[in-house]
């Protein structure tokens, strides 16, 4: 393999793959790259067994071939480089790369091509394109939602699913919980997406899409699916991905459907209020408390060690007041997801879920587990 490639579009490719490649790997091929020459691209590819990203960046192919090299060091080496010069690989019959850049020059040992894993085999029935601004959507406004609890490994991701009966507008769902929160985003439903099967996107995956919609590029996503993986792909990024095998519980039945009282209040004013009573808070104590009145909702937390703190909000209540505690980091977390001006809890009593939506637009929804204070 010989090629020569500019060192900007050579570390934009390894900085985007290399965030699979961990520094502690027991399988050697797992912590290299896999460089393909072919044309008038370099194919750079990394993988982790449960994501692979693959990138190109241009380049003047002389001899094509593959190899594999050490991930990080590469791209330190790319880093480090001037970025005026380009960059040449060249391999060895000794198995060895020699990349050079002016008077830099590094020989690295490799393995075999032969032995990188390979995620994009397989056929994935299901495909269609899908907005980059609705792929961000999913990730800012579910990801805080996913479990890290590992042994509930069918709650560590987002659940996407094209439920049946749904008008088009609506009719992609993601949905994601921890068992104490939940958040239910509906999304338009691209063409090609009707009869998709629930898939449970993992939580690595959501927040590595979060990376690459901030890469500069085309405005959609080609997307395809099968019942263990899906892939996106965007320009010269492809993103492969396992998902996780297992059953997404029925979660509308958390979802409740009876909160009579309505409680309408600007949602940066609260949130500001919810951060300042948190100050006092602990790790074992984060219950923030709400006693909802007419015309006002009174916060407090009281720590035994840090001390107390109140505040006070305007709201508009429409049904009986009541007290209510919910955790004060998801509760922020929540009000800063919906975004808007207003928002609208539906509550019920002081022990049954609490929805939270924008005023006028429920395309969110995020339910919340009340805490004892």
């Amino acid at each position: 393999m010989r090629l020569t490639c500019e060192r900007s579009g050579l570390f934009k490719a390894l900085n985007a793959a290399t965030r699979t490649v961990s520094r502690r790997n027991t399988i050697p091929i797992l912590s290299n790259v896999r460089l393909d020459a072919e044309g008038k691209r370099l194919t750079i590819r990394a993988t982790d067994l449960d994501i692979e990203i693959q990138m190109e960046c241009a380049a003047t192919v002389e001899e094509a071939g593959g190899v594999t090299v050490p991930a990080h060091t590469l791209k330190e080496i790319a880093r480090k480089l001037a970025d005026d010069k380009p960059v040449s690989f060249k391999t060895t019959d000794k198995g060895q790369i020699v990349v050079q850049s002016g008077r830099s020059r590094f020989e690295l040992g490799t393995l075999p091509v032969g032995d990188f894993p390979d995620l994009q085999a397989g056929e994935m029935p299901t495909r269609f394109t899908w907005p980059v601004a609705d792929v961000l959507r999913m990730f800012e406004q579910t990801s805080f939602a996913i479990s890290t609890e590992e042994t509930r490994y069918y709650l560590n991701g987002v659940y996407l699913h094209a439920p049946d009966g749904l008008e088009r507008h609506e009719g992609l769902r993601a949905v994601a919980t921890d068992g104490h929160r939940l958040a239910r985003l509906a999304l338009p439903r691209p063409d090609g997406a009707e009869g998709m099967p629930g898939v449970i996107i993992p939580r690595k995956t959501v927040a590595e899409l979060g990376h690459l919609v901030e890469i500069d590029g085309s405005a959609q996503f080609e997307v395809a699916v099968s019942p263990t993986k899906i892939r996106f792909t965007r320009d010269d990024v492809v993103l492969t991905s396992k998902l996780i095998d297992g059953t997404f519980p029925d979660y509308a039945r958390v979802i409740p459907t009876g909160n009579d009282k309505h409680l309408t209040v600007a949602r940066e004013v609260l949130a500001g209020a919810v951060d300042r009573v948190s100050t006092v808070s602990s790790e074992r104590g984060r219950a923030v408390r709400l006693d909802i009145d007419v015309g006002v909702i009174r916060l407090s937390q009281r720590n035994p060690d840090a001390g107390e703190a109140t505040d006070e909000v305007d709201s508009s209540l429409d049904g009986a007041p009541l007290q209510i505690g919910f955790n004060g980091k998801y509760l922020g977390e929540a009000l800063a997801v919906l975004g808007g001006e207003q928002i609208v809890f539906q509550l019920a009593d002081p022990g049954s879920p609490t929805i939270l939506t924008r005023t006028g637009d429920d395309a969110l929804l995020v339910v919340l587990m009340p805490m004892r204070v």
